[in-house]
């Protein structure tokens, strides 16, 4: 596989989604440009520390794993399995490197169990650890593959600390995903965390505004409050919500706290990117579309879902699945909806 880092997004995605595709189809890669379109191009630490582990579960053969490097050689074998541990060493994202991993684990000869040490779970430019565990597993659940995620302690930026184990349950024959239909709301929930920060109330804070701005629209929303001392070297929060509809989809929106950001901001931030995918009626939100694409790819059947936009990250990862897993994609667009199919 040759890939050029530099096409469509230029980012992250690319690194781990090539990575992926090569681990699970035992496939030799060659990456290079690797993500040529950032402000800093090259390997950064999460993104290292990701080729390392994903190394580890396939016992692969490595070349230009360093900080900095935009070219890398992987040469994989059988996806083992087992029990690993890692460190980021920064506020890098834990959610992050997971998702890269996470498919590779579905095709695992055995349970897989990874343990993510001193990184951030909730970060700017990555979806909390929270939506990983409500939005994601969950909807991976339904595709066979068992995903469970345990929070030993949050990380924030800029010193991170974040420490997060994932359990894997292989499922070598993914089931496809057809959710063509929004139906109704069933019901939405949520979980507001914070850390060391009790006595501003700012989970219970960030919870009430997001419920008061989602009752403007109609909508009950029974939000659990966290009040979280896990990590007493790094204070931080986040909010994340999910709304269940009666077809069977699962749609989320999510916020992190930060200097300077009031916790009725974070709060409301939440409701509102929920509000967007349900104003919408998509199936899927606009993270969830490109997250499912490699499992859409590697799935028996058609897969079809409803985004309501075409984010470059959705675009990229529909890319690589074709070029490098052989997937065939549909795209149409329907009013103000996209619809996703995996032929």
């Amino acid at each position: 596989m040759e890939v050029d880092g530099a096409q469509r997004s230029g980012s992250g995605t690319i690194l781990r989604m090539s990575v992926a595709f090569a681990s699970i189809l035992n496939e030799e890669l060659h990456i290079y440009n690797i993500r040529k379109k950032r402000p800093q191009p090259g390997l950064r630490p999460q993104h290292l520390e990701f080729v390392l582990v994903a190394a580890k579960l396939c016992n692969a053969e490595v070349r230009g794993a360093k900080i900095g490097s935009e070219e890398l050689w992987f040469k994989p074998s059988d996806v083992a399995g087992g029990t690993l541990e890692a460190e980021i060493g920064t506020a890098g994202s834990i959610p992050m490197l997971l998702l890269g991993v996470l498919p590779i684990c579905a095709f695992a000869k055995g349970q897989v169990q990874i343990r993510i040490g001193k990184g951030g779970t909730d970060v700017r430019n990555s979806p909390t650890v929270n939506y990983l565990r409500y939005v994601l597993a969950p909807t991976l659940s339904e595709m066979g593959l068992e995903v469970g995620i345990d929070v030993k302690s949050y990380g924030y930026y800029p010193v991170g600390m974040g420490d997060v184990t994932m359990r894997v349950q292989p499922a070598r024959n993914l089931r496809n995903v057809r959710l063509t239909e929004f139906g109704s709301v069933k019901e939405i929930r949520g979980v507001s965390v914070c850390t060391f920060l009790k006595e501003r109330k700012v989970a219970e804070r960030q919870a009430e505004a997001a419920k008061q701005l989602l009752g403007k629209e109609g909508y009950g929303a029974e939000v659990e409050v966290v009040y979280d001392t896990s990590n007493p070297i790094q204070k931080g929060s986040s909010v994340v919500l999910w709304a269940k509809t009666t077809t069977g989809a699962l749609l989320g929106g999510d916020s992190i706290g930060e200097l300077r950001k009031s916790s009725e901001v974070v709060g409301k931030e939440a409701a509102q990117n929920l509000l967007d995918e349900l104003r919408a009626g998509a199936t899927v939100d606009v993270h969830l579309a490109d997250m499912l694409v490699p499992y859409a790819a590697l799935a028996r059947g058609r897969s079809a879902y409803l985004a309501r936009s075409m984010t470059e990250h959705l675009e990229t990862n529909i890319w690589l699945a074709e070029e490098l897993a052989g997937a065939k994609f549909a795209l149409e667009k329907s009013g103000n909806l996209y619809r996703i199919e995996k032929l």
